[in-house]
């Protein structure tokens, strides 16, 4: 039975989104994680390689805009709609395993950035309807099963080493359809839903004219120029790191970046206790004033000592990430509350295309500085106006309607 703020069940229906969430998102960085095998046996070049990443997160965005013009969460169930997506993300997974061809290849990367639109924003959203008190906590674990998810595929990689990198996508695509299972037979819409959330270009234009929505999506933007760039080159970074040491840190490249991305979902639960208790601009703040510098010091690192270079990623993958829950959480407490899917999609979609250019660029840096030693500095600058926009939006009036008061 539902209270004013409490639902019966509603622990039992947040794992239950977060156990389909960690098996549909494995299918996110699925080829990511077996870049250095697919360079190699398709001869592909650094730029065809990238686009192996940037391709999901540019059918991310296309999919959360589309949805949003089109209403899908209120014209199918939130559940239906994430399971049918799920499915999806399956498919175009498999695609992988017929070795189509570069370009055939990055349109299944794309399409299935396009079915994970279908299934991250709505499990924000049906998450949100099962929690009014502590959901800051309850998206820390959501996020924290995207992020998990996100990892497994090194975890594939680092676990199958020696066997054909087949095996990752296969490992992926089994448990993407766990995740579909879920979501069509286990999950449903909790008791405190949202107002029918219609796409209105005027009414969209809120979350840039709101001071407050405005600063942050500005905190959430700087935080996403860091946060997929990071997740998607620290192979790379740590393949070049390895070359030069003697002793790696957890064996191989693929089970260091598994761990640290991983360990964002530490971060991710102590982000949603932090602002459930000291206020979501402070928590956001600070998270971001660690990673920008962990982003900053893993340079120092790069030759060692591997025990050094462990400890400032895994700070690293636990404070990127830890933040990114509370953006959302912001969102769902100062938006309009008719308007909450359409400006989580927003913020989304925007947040997302940005990650598109810093994955992109982090190439040519490395190229034009002459190695990956350095590479991250130029995501240092997304943290600092990350940390100054969530600062500035403590100061608005308006703060005191997030988290019960709590800035």
């Amino acid at each position: 039975m539902a209270t004013a703020a409490h639902a019966e069940g509603r622990w039992t229906a947040l794992a239950l989104i977060c156990l389909g969430v960690v098996g549909v998102l494995t299918t996110w960085f699925s080829a990511t994680a077996i870049v250095p095998e697919l360079t190699e046996s398709w001869s592909l070049s650094p730029g065809a390689a990238a686009w192996l990443t940037n391709s999901v997160q540019l059918g991310f965005v296309v999919g959360a805009i589309s949805s949003s013009f089109v209403n899908l969460p209120d014209i199918v169930r939130m559940n239906r709609l994430m399971a049918v997506a799920s499915l999806a993300a399956a498919a175009a997974n498999l695609v992988l395993l017929a070795e189509p061809g570069t370009a055939a290849a990055i349109g299944a990367r794309f399409a299935t950035g396009v079915a994970l639109a279908g299934v991250y924003p709505p499990a924000l959203k049906l998450m949100a309807t099962w929690f009014v008190k502590g959901r800051g906590l309850a998206l820390g674990f959501l996020i924290g099963a995207l992020t998990l998810g996100s990892a497994m595929p090194h975890l594939f990689r680092a676990l199958t080493a020696g066997i054909e990198w087949k095996s990752v996508v296969l490992s992926s695509t089994l448990a993407t359809l766990l995740g579909a299972a879920i979501f069509a037979f286990a999950v449903r819409e909790g008791p405190f839903p949202f107002g029918r959330a219609v796409f209105n270009p005027r009414q969209a234009l809120s979350v840039f004219s709101s001071r407050p929505l405005l600063l942050a999506n500005l905190g959430y933007f700087g935080h996403m120029w860091e946060l997929y760039a990071m997740w998607v080159w620290l192979l790379a970074f740590a393949r070049a790191a390895e070359a030069g040491l003697a002793s790696f840190p957890f064996g191989s490249a693929s089970m260091l970046s598994f761990i640290v991305v991983a360990s964002g979902a530490v971060g991710c639960l102590l982000g949603g206790w932090l602002s459930d208790r000291i206020g979501r601009c402070l928590t956001t703040a600070g998270m971001m004033a660690v990673s920008g510098s962990s982003a900053l010091l893993i340079g120092f690192a790069f030759g060692g000592p591997g025990w050094l270079l462990a400890l400032i990623a895994i700070v690293w993958g636990i404070s990127v990430v830890g933040d990114s829950a509370q953006f959302s959480a912001v969102v769902t407490e100062l938006a309009d509350q008719s308007f909450v899917g359409t400006a989580l999609a927003l913020q989304l979609g925007i947040g997302f295309g940005l990650t598109v250019i810093a994955i992109w660029a982090i190439p040519f840096f490395v190229a034009a500085i002459g190695g990956w030693q350095w590479a991250f500095l130029l995501l240092v600058p997304g943290p600092v106006v990350g940390v100054l926009s969530m600062l500035r939006l403590r100061a608005h009036p308006e703060a005191r309607g997030m988290a019960g008061g709590l800035r």
